[in-house]
């Protein structure tokens, strides 16, 4: 045991007790913040998906696994689940690949920089919900897009009311709300940079597309791993975009998971069906999640 010290101050053990005990007293109210509003409805929603039912006099009661197994057996489900992926991707890779562009050109010194990265980052803060009835006016089928083609004798598009077309009109929408986003980070990353390396390569003799693929792009990899799972999070939770402009149609071409959920849920009352779905769709970012920490991890 180690002796008191002197002047009745406390032992080395008790100060870390104390500061430990602190520390806990510091992280109190934000640990019960999540546990309120992220552990728990969690854990509920996981339960509520073994019941069946609905909030009303009779209550819910169990049913197992019987609304997986529904799920699992769902032509319905499997196209939103496939419409899910096919948005998500189609959403993703643009939305990395333009802001990329974007950013390296705008991290020089150019004219109007400041206004061009001020005028791309607008759509990011901009409502959806807004944009969406936008988009939705641009698209319609005497709207300004089909007056544009028929002035170069382009026959008019039934967007918004075609199979082929309405995904891709929701697809450009969120498209374009993600690139100011991105963009941004990317410049963020584009700052941790060494311009020595540039200036290292320049001396090598390599051009623009060689300190590119060589320079940038491994500096930017933590960014661009960060910037992908943040994208494919806010597609996969994507239900403005369908709730404003098709309504999830036509023949359920644009229906995504959050929008089905939501369907099943306030349109059907079934919560523990909606319930399920929800806990796919979790577990689905969960695995983003994981997979962003291990890439981040085994970049360091």
């Amino acid at each position: 045991m180690s002796p008191p010290s002197a002047g009745g101050a406390p032992s080395g053990r008790q100060s870390d007790r104390q500061e430990t005990l602190e520390a806990w007293l510091f992280l109190l109210p934000a640990l019960i913040f999540l546990g309120v509003f992220v552990l728990y409805p969690i854990a509920y929603l996981c339960i509520l998906s073994f019941t069946q039912g609905s909030f009303t006099r009779e209550g819910t009661y169990w049913v197992g696994l019987r609304n997986y197994w529904r799920l699992a057996l769902s032509s319905d489900f499997w196209q939103v689940l496939g419409n899910t992926i096919y948005f998500t991707v189609a959403t993703v890779i643009p939305s990395l690949v333009l802001p990329l562009g974007l950013a390296v050109l705008l991290d020089r010194a150019i004219a109007l920089r400041d206004l061009l990265r001020t005028a791309y980052f607008i759509p990011s803060i901009t409502s959806l919900v807004a944009v969406g009835l936008g988009f939705r006016w641009l698209f319609q089928n005497n709207g300004p897009v089909n007056g544009l083609l028929g002035a170069i004798g382009v026959d008019a598009i039934p967007w918004l009311s075609s199979v082929t077309w309405a995904m891709p009109v929701i697809i450009l929408l969120s498209v374009w709300k993600q690139i100011g986003f991105n963009l941004v980070v990317f410049l963020a990353g584009l700052q941790t940079i060494p311009q020595a390396r540039y200036e290292a390569a320049e001396l090598d003799g390599a051009g623009a597309w060689q300190k590119f693929w060589h320079i940038t792009l491994p500096g930017l990899r933590p960014t661009l791993i960060f910037a992908a799972v943040t994208t494919a999070i806010f597609t996969l939770r994507s239900f403005e975009q369908p709730y404003v402009m098709t309504g999830g149609g036509p023949l359920n071409s644009t229906n995504l998971l959050v929008f089905y959920i939501y369907q099943e849920a306030f349109g059907q009352f079934d919560f523990g069906y909606a319930a399920a779905a929800a806990t796919v769709l979790l577990l689905f970012t969960l695995v983003l999640v994981y997979v962003q920490l291990r890439l981040s991890q085994d970049n360091r």
